[in-house]
């Protein structure tokens, strides 16, 4: 029997080979674990541990690796990166599983500290990041300040060739950039798609393009490197209709059909577990938070449970 912590080890290894691979990730993995998925936890939500309890507590709950945050507010900040990252992150390694993934506030290649945190990063061994998203300035027409970030991507990516490293912006819900699926696509356009992509989330996909998701998952597919996974339904919020996050698998975000698709078009990249709902703050990435500890594991426990389950039967 392969114990949990080998397989960790294994799919650490295979998902730090798959943004390289010429071919389908499927491929590397074995029947044994043809039924799970590599979900690592977002840090925002454990920000009320240290570095050491974040790996052991999301190894205890069954974890492959942590998304951990690098951006201000974040477990690491940004302005610490040299000396914190590597804390952290061997922190988390020694807790047996992996930690290849960092939420970022990056913009641009002329920002030094946004420097220090890609070459930080690329020493310890991080493959994805997430970057900051864009927004559009007054003044500005939307066609020209996507032709502008498009070229901040692309000097991005130039850099992550030299660093290995590979940028994931993600779609979001609201009016800044990547709210619509062919924002994205715009200002990747450029980039070679080796080193920066999408980081697709389905969430954010079905409360902005309701039934038309697909279209945009059909239309980033080729450039999705990693993806974020949560659930939400509809209601009213004071009396305003509001997309409100819900545990996973409770909501209205159609898991069978999108694990379907992925795996229809071979795609089986890093995710990133959001738990989003009300959790005394821990949804909000505060440090203090207002419930016991053990109802914000459970709940992500079982959002976990959820998602492995979810995939299998898709």
């Amino acid at each position: 029997m392969t114990t949990r912590r080998e397989f960790i080890s294994k799919t650490a290894f295979v998902a730090g080979l798959m943004p390289f691979a010429s071919f389908p990730f499927s491929n590397l993995f074995d029947e044994e674990y043809s039924d799970i998925l590599d979900v690592n936890i977002f840090s925002k939500h454990l920000q009320f541990l240290d570095y050491k309890t974040t790996g052991e507590i999301a190894a205890e709950m069954g974890f492959s690796g942590v998304d951990l945050t690098v951006r201000p507010g974040g477990h690491v900040l940004p302005e610490n990166v040299k000396t914190d990252l590597p804390i952290a992150v061997n922190a988390i390694r020694k807790s047996g599983i992996n930690c290849t993934m960092i939420t970022t506030a990056i913009e641009s290649t002329n920002n030094p500290l946004d420097i220090d945190i890609l070459q930080t990063a690329a020493a310890n061994k991080i493959t994805y990041y997430r970057p900051n998203w864009y927004k559009y300035k007054e003044g500005q027409s939307m066609e020209d300040a996507l032709l502008y970030y498009q070229e901040e991507i692309r000097k991005l990516g130039m850099l992550n060739k030299e660093l290995g490293l590979i940028g994931c912006y993600q779609n979001v819900d609201g009016t800044v950039v990547g709210s619509s699926f062919w924002e994205v696509k715009k200002i990747i356009e450029t980039v070679d798609p080796k080193y920066f992509g999408s980081q697709y989330d389905i969430r954010h996909a079905m409360v902005e393009g309701g039934n038309s998701w697909q279209n945009g998952l059909q239309l980033l597919e080729p450039n999705i490197k990693t993806i974020v996974l949560k659930d939400f339904k509809w209601g009213k919020v004071n009396g305003k209709w509001e997309a409100i996050n819900v545990p996973v698998g409770e909501g209205m975000v159609d898991f069978d059909k999108y694990f379907k698709l992925l795996k229809h078009y071979k795609l089986k990249p890093p995710v990133s577990l959001h738990i989003e709902y009300d959790l005394g703050g821990a949804e909000q990435g505060k440090q203090k938070i207002t419930v016991d500890k053990k109802i914000v594991f459970d709940a992500i426990k079982r959002d976990l449970k959820s998602v492995q389950k979810l995939w299998k039967e898709a």
